[in-house]
């Protein structure tokens, strides 16, 4: 059976009216065509749903039970209709976003809310995890977009690659504050809160120290930068952190940050990526959002922290 939507259009328009002709002015077509729609119909359904007398259509029984069966078509076609059009202008549909905590504080909660704004009927499922989890969530297409550390060449992802310089965290009315650039041999000796031994941010920072024989001293370890905030603020040690931790830190704490983030050297850099699942081509929604996260993150990228960010001004 192959059924048509102009067919059953045709047919529910003499049904209402009673009239080939009437049918064939409301749907804008000739007489000859609507009448050909509907003898198609009939030989498709192998049954006739009018009898013909003197010029006129005769409803049978059959056909008033078929109108029920096409308008309840017709009407799932065109809502299916409506729901495209609007997935396709980003009004409506599902946008799965997973990311690193180093972006939890600000980045993504901020941009998500954005960029739903003026999409009421889109639901977002947000979860936060490492990214050794992002990229299996990713890559398995379970979720549409991750933000997480630069993985390992993997032909299941498209990636967007960024370099972070990492920046030293330090309390205000510290001396070291008054420097435009905090170098390591400036932290030979001093506590520091770091990501756990074996991480490569941690051996970078590590090796940034060796490189000024400059003392390496990790007083905390840490999954995430984010804590390590905190412990900063109580004098407790020093953080070189990413510059997206800092921005989210900044964003929330604003005039009341106890904290300033200068440049950092030698250079510490935090690779991270935007991940896409690279087997299925993208929703609409999940470029759309891509698009703007790349761009936030290139910003921060950008950024120069040597002018003295954070504190009081």
């Amino acid at each position: 059976m192959n059924l048509s939507f102009r067919q059953l259009q045709a047919f529910r328009e003499v049904m209402r009216t009673g009239s080939i002709s009437e049918a064939a002015r409301t749907l804008g077509r000739t007489q000859p065509a609507v009448s050909s729609l509907i003898s198609n119909l009939e030989q498709e359904l192998g049954i006739e749903l009018f009898e013909r007398q003197r010029g006129k259509l005769i409803r049978k029984p059959e056909a008033q039970f078929f109108l029920g069966e096409a308008e309840a078509i017709l009407d799932r076609l065109a809502r299916s209709t409506r729901t495209m059009r609007e997935i396709g202008s980003l009004q409506q549909g599902r946008l799965n976003v997973a990311f690193m905590p180093a972006s939890s504080q600000v980045l993504v909660p901020q941009l998500i809310s954005e960029f739903v704004q003026d999409k009421s009927d889109v639901k977002v499922s947000l979860m936060m995890r490492g990214s050794n989890v992002i990229e299996e969530w990713v890559a398995s297409q379970q979720y549409d977009v991750g933000l997480a550390e630069t993985p390992a060449p993997n032909t299941a992802l498209f990636t967007h690659d960024f370099l972070l310089n990492c920046i030293c965290a330090l309390r205000s009315d510290d001396p070291l504050a008054r420097k435009e650039i905090i170098e390591a041999k400036d932290l030979s000796g001093k506590p520091l809160a770091t990501l756990p031994e074996m991480h490569p941010n941690c051996v970078s920072t590590r090796m940034a120290f060796e490189d000024q024989r400059a003392e390496f001293n990790q007083r905390f370890e840490l999954r995430n930068f984010l804590p390590a905030l905190k412990l900063v603020e109580d004098g407790l040690c020093y953080c070189i952190c990413d510059p997206m931790t800092a921005d989210g830190y900044l964003n929330t704490a604003r005039e009341h940050s106890s904290l300033v983030f200068r440049p950092f050297a030698p250079k510490v850099v935090l690779a991270i990526s935007i991940l896409l699942p690279s087997q299925r081509p993208a929703s609409a929604l999940a470029d759309a959002f891509a698009a703007k996260l790349i761009a936030a993150v290139t910003e921060i990228e950008k950024k120069q922290w040597g002018d003295f960010y954070g504190g009081p001004q």
